[in-house]
């Protein structure tokens, strides 16, 4: 069956802002622990150049840089002093610094980074908590995606929108500024950090931006698969993700209920070694289930009995048609239907061309295959090739609402865009 038949795309293109900027901690001092003596000495110099400056001349460059910068950011002067706090220990000693030079200290060590400027690409989507205001018969959502900037630093963004009765999606207006979240606690663990993290309630969901916290993930937060997971009436949004810290990857999973409130966790075991993974909505026969790829080849089901620990499964999807031959990988979680789990895979085929297919699996035991697309479903049309990574569609999760699949896709690993498809037609495509 042709995509043209069951696939609707939506025209809803999500594309990287460079406008939108978060401040960031600056070398030559980001944070007091990560300074060598060479920093050091520079970020002493930078304060004893700051220091020399009579106090008019102080609160006029600090003046002059709040007028300048103020309307990009909210609370500025709270951050600038924040900055300089973090700093104490790693500056030497020094007389008693008033506020203003404080300020103006703080405002040294910090730069603006664009976190979209490249790419917003490989989204999820679940259902909003917080279902005020939603369509009648529809739903409200919110989508993740992965945002690149300079560096290819990669993080972790938001939006919001509403699906209608009749399937037509909306996206509510991007927010103009953009915040990184304060960091509630920090607990060491055997193989690295929990981290909570925690966003002011005024900044607008589509402000909040997850950068890399820990050194496991200091070179990007990447590609964030979310579910809302039930565990007997209890609902949670679990993503697992993958932190690269420039040399290696690792699987962690991140935890929230409403979406300001966040708690990041490295997770254990053999099958964590790897990337691609992505949670059952709930347990089955009392037991967590994952998908993952261990080999960069198959598609594994794994089960444990603690959420935070993954370790054997077995190869159960195979590559087994041209479009898939090179490898595959799964699209996010599986999808709940009434008679089966569906899950949406990813194939990569000649010339390392990226398309989306499906697997349908028994609900009680997901290793027994139903069926499964023998051509892709989702493949880059003719307007849909060029980009970062050319000839390339992509999604992190998608989910069911009603009698529709909603389904937000990236494009060439730049820019993101929706379709919508019935389940009908799609159990149709994938058994013919």
């Amino acid at each position: 069956m042709s995509q043209s038949k069951f696939l609707n795309r939506q025209s809803l293109y999500l594309r990287p802002d460079p406008a939108r900027v978060v401040v960031r901690p600056f070398k030559p001092a980001t944070e007091p622990r990560d300074l060598n003596p060479t920093d050091k000495v520079r970020a002493n110099h930078i304060v004893d150049r700051v220091l020399q400056l009579d106090d008019e001349a102080c609160a006029h460059l600090l003046r002059e840089v709040l007028e300048n910068f103020e309307g990009r950011h909210r609370n500025l002067l709270d951050i600038f002093e924040s900055r300089a706090r973090e700093m104490e220990d790693a500056l030497e000693p020094h007389s008693q610094l008033g506020k203003t030079q404080r300020g103006l200290i703080g405002a040294y060590f910090l730069n603006e980074y664009s976190f979209e400027a490249s790419a917003l690409f490989n989204p999820s989507i679940v259902r909003h908590p917080d279902q005020t205001g939603a369509p009648e018969h529809g739903c409200r959502f919110i989508l993740s995606l992965r945002a690149i900037g300079e560096g290819h630093v990669s993080s972790l963004t938001f939006r919001s929108g509403a699906i209608a009765a009749d399937g037509s999606i909306s996206v509510d207006p991007t927010a103009r500024l953009a915040s990184v979240p304060k960091i509630r606690s920090r607990i060491s663990k055997p193989n690295g950090e929990e981290i909570e993290v925690v966003f002011r309630p005024e900044e607008e969901l589509s402000e909040r931006v997850i950068f890399p916290i820990t050194d496991a993930q200091s070179n990007g937060i990447e590609d964030a698969r979310f579910v809302e997971f039930n565990d007997d009436g209890q609902k949670t949004f679990y993503a697992t993700y993958t932190a690269y810290s420039g040399r290696a990857i690792r699987s962690e999973l991140l935890a929230t209920t409403d979406f300001q409130s966040f708690r990041m966790t490295p997770l254990n075991g053999s099958a964590a070694r790897n990337k691609g993974m992505a949670l059952f909505p709930r347990k089955i026969d009392g037991r967590y289930a994952m998908i993952g790829r261990q080999d960069n080849e198959n598609l594994h089901l794994i089960y444990s009995d603690d959420l935070y620990v993954w370790d054997g499964g077995r190869p159960f999807i195979q590559p087994e048609f041209p479009w898939e031959f090179v490898q595959m990988g799964n699209c996010g979680s599986p999808i709940e239907l009434d008679d089966c789990w569906l899950l949406f895979i990813h194939g990569v085929g000649p010339v390392r061309k990226y398309s989306i297919g499906a697997v349908l699996l028994d609900k009680q035991d997901p290793s027994k295959i139903l069926a499964r697309s023998r051509e892709p479903l989702v493949k880059p049309e003719p307007t849909e090739r060029e980009g970062y990574v050319p000839n390339v569609v992509y999604t992190c999760g998608a989910m069911r609402h009603g009698d529709q699949i909603i389904l937000p896709y990236a494009i060439s690993d730049t820019f993101s865009n929706f379709a919508t498809i019935k389940i009908a037609a799609l159990m149709q495509a994938v058994t013919s």
